[in-house]
C-alpha cells in the first residue's frame, strides 16, 4: 500500500559510483533540489504576456517549496521563454511531486488568467510523475485483460468456475507479496546498500507491468501442471480428495524444480550491479518462490481439499455452451471413458490393454 512509483537517478547509485559522489556533492553544496530542477516553458505573444511572465517570476519565488528561480530567458525570436525553478527538496521526494502538482493546478492558472500564456512544467520530477501517472492509469485495464484471458483458458480446459477464480486470486496474492519484498528492499532500503544496489528510492513505474505479465504466465503454467493431473484423477474416480493427493504428489517436484531454475536465473540479475535490473530480478524471484513453494504446493491443494466437489462445478447451461477443449490427447480421453464404463472386474483388463497399446506405439507413428 505504500508503493511509490518513480524513476531512479544518480542519487540511487552505490556509494562507490562517481555519479553518486557527484550527485551528493552537488546536493550538499547547493541544495537537494539542484540535481533535479523544474523547467517552465511557455509561448509569449506580446507585451501583456511579457508582463505576466515577469509577475510569474515573483509569484514563484513566494511559493512554498521553491528554493530559487532563474529569470525568464527568451529565444532569438522572442516568442518562447523558459524559467528554471529549483525546489528545496530532492527530485524523488514526495514534497517535490506535491510542488509540481501545486504549480500546475494553483499557481500557474492564476498567472495565466487574462493573458495568452500557457505555461508547461517539465524537468526531472515532472517527467517521472507523468510517466508513472500514465502507467498507473492503464494498469487496471492491463491486469484485467491478463486475468480475464487466463480465466477463460482455464475455464475451457477444466470446465470449472472455481479453478479459474482460485488461480486469479492466487496470482494476485503472489504479485502483491512480491511487491512487498521490492518495497522493503528498494523503497525502504532494507539491505539495499549491503547488496550493492545503492540508496533507497522509488519503484520503477514499468515494474508492475513486467511483473504481472511474466508472473501470470509462469503461474498459469504451474497451475496447469498441478490441476491437470488432479482433473485426470477426478475424471477417473470422482473422488476429489484422492484427486488432490495424487495431483500434488505427482506434480509438486516438477513445479518446485522449475521454480528453482527460474529463481536462480532471476537472482543472477542482482550480480549486474544495476539497480533497475536487480529490481526486476528480486521482484520476479520472490514472486516465483512465493507462488511455487507457498501458493501452488500448499494453499491451492488445501483450498481444493476443503471445497470438495465444488471445485469442478459448472452450470449446465454454460457446460452446453462452451466448446470442448482438453489438455489431454484423444488417446487419454478414450482410455478414461473406457475406465469409467468398466465394472470393477473389468478395470484390470482395461488397464492391461492400455499399457499394451502404449508399448506397441512407435514414435514414428506420431503425426508430424
Amino acid at each position: 500500500l505504500s508503493l511509490h512509483l518513480g524513476t531512479s537517478d544518480q542519487g540511487n547509485n552505490p556509494r562507490s559510483a562517481t555519479t553518486r559522489q557527484a550527485y551528493d556533492l552537488l546536493a550538499k553544496g547547493f541544495g537537494p533540489g539542484v540535481p533535479g530542477p523544474l523547467t517552465l516553458v511557455t509561448h509569449v505573444g506580446g507585451a501583456e504576456d511579457r508582463l505576466a511572465l515577469d509577475s510569474l517570476d515573483s509569484t514563484l519565488r513566494a511559493t512554498a517549496g521553491v528554493a530559487s528561480v532563474t529569470p525568464a530567458a527568451y529565444d532569438t525570436g522572442g516568442d518562447t521563454a523558459y524559467l528554471t525553478v529549483v525546489p528545496d527538496s530532492a527530485p524523488q521526494s514526495q514534497t517535490t511531486s506535491d510542488l509540481v502538482d501545486r504549480l500546475r493546478t494553483e499557481v500557474l492558472p492564476r498567472v495565466e488568467a487574462g493573458s495568452g500564456l500557457d505555461v508547461r512544467v517539465g524537468g526531472v520530477t515532472a517527467s517521472y510523475d507523468d510517466f508513472a501517472a500514465v502507467i498507473v492509469a492503464r494498469l487496471p485495464l492491463f491486469v484485467g485483460v491478463v486475468i480475464g484471458l487466463g480465466c477463460v483458458l482455464l475455464l475451457l480446459a477444466f470446465r470449472s468456475l472455481g479453478i479459474p477464480l482460485k488461480a486469479a486470486v492466487m496470482n494476485i496474492a503472489a504479485v502483491a507479496a512480491a511487491f512487498g519484498v521490492v518495497v522493503a528492499i528498494f523503497q525502504w532500503g532494507w539491505g539495499s546498500e549491503l547488496l550493492g544496489l545503492g540508496r533507497a528510492g522509488p519503484i520503477e513505474p514499468f515494474l508492475p507491468v513486467i511483473m504481472v505479465s511474466v508472473l501470470f504466465g509462469l503461474s498459469m503454467d504451474y497451475q496447469v501442471f498441478l490441476v491437470s493431473r488432479m482433473y485426470e484423477e477426478w475424471l477417473e474416480t470422482g473422488d476429489n480428495r484422492r484427486a488432490v493427493r495424487v495431483g500434488l504428489a505427482e506434480t509438486s517436484r516438477v513445479i518446485n524444480s522449475a521454480a528453482v531454475i527460474m529463481i536462480s536465473v532471476f537472482l543472477a540479475f542482482v550480480l549486474s550491479g544495476d539497480r533497475v535490473i536487480a529490481m526486476f530480478g528480486i521482484a520476479l524471484a520472490s514472486a516465483v518462490a512465493l507462488d511455487a513453494f507457498v501458493l501452488r504446493t500448499l494453499l491451492v491443494p488445501a483450498l481444493m481439499h476443503l471445497l470438495g466437489g465444488a471445485n469442478w462445478w459448472l452450470p449446465r447451461r454454460l457446460d452446453r455452451w462452451l466448446p470442448r477443449i482438453s489438455v489431454e490427447p484423444p488417446e487419454c480421453r478414450a482410455a478414461h471413458e473406457r475406465l469409467a464404463a468398466a465394472t470393477d472386474a473389468e478395470v484390470a483388463d482395461v488397464l492391461e490393454d492400455e499399457l499394451e497399446k502404449e508399448r506397441q506405439r512407435d514414435v514414428r507413428d506420431i503425426p508430424g
